[in-house]
């Protein structure tokens, strides 16, 4: 079972930045060794997860480029969100961008179609609200064949893209979970991945009141090993954007001594041969 994170030292040290978005991750995912490791990162003595998120998908290429710089391979989250293209991100006409990275090894999660968020039970039932407040009239309430079928769409989008299947893992958006979404999503094969408190990467923060070097530092001070990390394919509201510390984090935790690996390699998540 999901729970909120308590309080740690890296969220307190976070906290001292300002609140941030709520996080919910299983405790023993955000924690678990990976002394075992993984076939990625079998000589690591540490080893993190970085999880990618779609966003706005501006800084798409140059965040891929950054992880083939780095020799990164990264989990993403999968949801069909509006673009700076004016399209939105499992759009076919995003398949090239998909298929690379397909290519290339990273692992693919569901994050949603809609990318609404899940904000209450009832009865047997979630309630599916969208992002926006002015668009709150068209929330649903999804049952368990629609919550599978609201997972299963981006996983559909993404193999008639690439040909591949995506893991049978997902997000939800804001991380905002309950108890139906949970159960309904596991019972169509989908565990929930949240994100370690020291690894949320602050992205979606106002650039003002939490400058990118601050949220870097506090990230490489305070991730730790089996932390998983959350990064966004683009964010509307942040100017200047977070994304180029990428690069500064990337590099800064491999001086440290960590590896990285993709969530079907956790030993939360490890698929079974």
């Amino acid at each position: 079972m999901l729970r909120s994170v308590a309080p740690s030292a890296a969220l307190v040290a976070l906290a001292r930045l300002g609140t941030f978005a709520a996080v919910v991750l299983s405790t023993s995912a955000a924690s678990a060794p990976t002394s075992a490791a993984t076939s990625a990162a079998t000589s690591c003595a540490k080893t993190v997860y970085l999880t990618i998120d779609t966003g706005n998908m501006a800084p798409a290429e140059e965040m891929a480029a950054i992880l083939r710089k780095h020799g990164v391979k990264a989990t993403f989250f999968l949801a069909n969100e509006k673009t700076v293209r004016g399209d939105t991100s499992l759009d076919p006409s995003w398949s090239a961008y998909w298929k690379a990275r397909a290519d290339e090894g990273h692992s693919f999660g569901s994050h949603t179609w809609r990318h609404w968020y899940f904000r209450g039970d009832v009865g047997d039932k979630v309630r599916y609200v969208p992002w926006s407040k002015s668009e709150a009239s068209k929330a649903e309430l999804l049952d368990a064949k629609q919550v599978c079928r609201e997972l299963d769409m981006s996983a559909d989008a993404f193999k008639q893209m690439t040909g591949k299947s995506i893991d049978k893992i997902w997000r939800a958006p804001g991380g905002k979970l309950t108890p139906n979404a949970e159960r309904h999503a596991a019972a169509c094969g989908y565990r929930h991945v949240g994100w370690s408190p020291a690894g949320f990467s602050g992205d979606e923060l106002p650039a003002d009141k939490y400058p990118a070097d601050r949220l870097i530092a506090t990230q490489l001070n305070n991730i730790r090993n089996g932390d998983i990390l959350l990064w966004h394919l683009g964010i509307w509201s942040r100017k200047p954007p977070l994304y180029p510390e990428l690069d500064t984090l990337l590099g800064g935790l491999k001086a440290r001594g960590f590896c990285f690996a993709r969530m079907p390699e956790h030993p939360q998540y490890r698929v079974k041969q």
